[in-house]
């Protein structure tokens, strides 16, 4: 995943948002109507078409809410204050309360000019407000203003998933960091706890790597790392978690697996490692792996350290024995 910002279609982006014409290459942008007066309604929904915005409009506060609930919602709402059922002010504070993502911009229509009222509005969680009766530019100004806010906080929602990743996964596999896979661990273990289902994991390390940087350079390197995480995640099935542990080792965590089953998955990550050359810069690099296994069964209530170390033990029997194997702790078992 590419986290580079560009700055300039950032900046190109907010000028089309902020235009809100039609012809905008994007689909039109929806905005719900709240309006129990069907003559105001059908003026708002004719104007907002010529501006180049889709109305969806509603005309009682309850139908309102359940539209603002749904996943696909539209991201701003104009909402009469006085509607049969619920009025703007209440679906505000509603919508205000849930804290949904994306945000849901709303402007309220209202007749009342007391100072206290608009107060109550703007508390209730309204972001902007036009008292009755309103000139259209009014209406188009405060639209336009919510559309760079709304545009802006999606730049900010893709740059904070953007840092999220940057710092749960590891930049040159792409696969959960350390700190991350090991979250990953413990949650697995809390789960076993509940649901009474083992756990395996897997320590995986690359046969003879050090051989492949001195022989090849790091970038070689680099190279057998991106495409052993591939393979890994190639052989593991859809739950399955995978994360680069640390140098040429990857950890694998196996929910609700345990004993041969364990066993088995460990051979198919094996094979997969092996299971071609990779090729760099007309060399052939041969691949492959030493896994041990440790699992935690029914009966039993091991940590993520342990189990962990329990692997690590495993690892070092299956180098031992002449790499490019798996060897399981307490193999008995299996």
């Amino acid at each position: 995943m590419d986290h580079t910002t560009d700055v300039s279609a950032g900046l190109q982006s907010l000028a089309a948002a902020a235009a809100g014409e039609a012809g905008s290459v994007r689909p039109p942008f929806r905005v719900l109507v709240a309006e129990d007066n069907p003559i105001f309604e059908s003026m708002l929904c004719k104007i907002l078409g010529k501006w180049g915005y889709q109305a969806i409009s509603v005309r009682d506060g309850e139908t309102a809410w359940k539209i603002l609930q749904s996943d696909d919602s539209p991201r701003m709402a104009v909402l009469d204050w006085m509607m049969p059922g619920l009025d703007g002010v209440e679906v505000c504070r509603r919508v205000r309360n849930v804290g949904r993502e994306p945000y849901t911009y709303i402007v309220l229509l209202t007749a009342r000019t007391e100072s206290e009222d608009l107060i109550e509005a703007m508390d209730a969680g309204a972001d902007d407000y036009l008292t009755k009766p309103f000139r259209n530019h009014e209406l188009r100004v405060r639209l336009r203003a919510g559309r760079r806010i709304l545009d802006l906080q999606e730049e900010l929602l893709r740059a904070r998933e953007a840092l999220r990743v940057q710092a749960t996964h590891d930049a040159l596999t792409g696969l959960h960091n350390r700190a991350s896979v090991l979250d990953i661990l413990h949650h697995e273990l809390a789960r076993s706890d509940r649901e009474n289902q083992p756990v395996a994991v897997l320590l995986l390390d690359l046969d003879r790597f050090k051989h492949v940087n001195d022989a090849f350079g790091h970038p070689a390197g680099d190279a057998v790392l991106r495409e052993t995480a591939q393979r890994i995640k190639s052989a593991l099935r859809e739950y399955d978690s995978v994360g680069r542990y640390g140098g040429e080792e990857f950890l694998v965590v196996l929910p609700g697996c345990g004993g041969e089953s364990a066993y088995r998955q460990a051979e198919r990550v094996r094979e997969a490692v092996g299971a071609a050359a990779v090729e760099f810069s007309g060399s052939t690099l041969r691949v492959s792996c030493s896994i041990g296994l440790a699992y935690r069964d029914l009966a039993e209530k091991t940590d993520a350290c342990s189990l962990i170390r329990e692997a690590d033990v495993a690892l070092y029997v299956a180098k031992n024995l002449g790499r490019n194997q798996v060897a399981a702790f307490a193999t008995e078992r299996v």
